[in-house]
């Protein structure tokens, strides 16, 4: 019986769909008083990679930390991940 349950699970793997990339964003947020900026980058955690959807993902996560999402700025996989890391300093991946 040990077989069948490796085969059966290679078979899943075989059939299963392929991973999709990962989803981040690069976006503008602010505090007020004193008013403060930054530019940050961001794993989203859908599936749909679209700026409207990184924008309700992340507004939350922002506001629970004191911080007003301005705008996602892109939307980008993992290949441009590391174009992004220098800009985005300490709000690389924070929130």
């Amino acid at each position: 019986m040990p077989a069948m349950k490796h085969i059966a699970l290679l078979l899943g793997l075989i059939t299963a769909s392929p991973l999709q990339a990962a989803c981040f964003a690069d976006y503008k947020a602010k505090q007020d008083d004193p008013l403060r900026l930054h530019y940050g980058v961001a794993q989203i955690a859908s599936q749909t990679c679209t700026i409207e959807v990184a924008s309700q993902d992340l507004a939350p996560r922002l506001a629970a930390q004191g911080w007003t999402l301005l705008n996602v700025v892109s939307v980008f996989d993992d290949a441009q991940l590391d174009d992004k890391k220098e800009n985005a300093g300490e709000h690389f991946l924070r929130y």
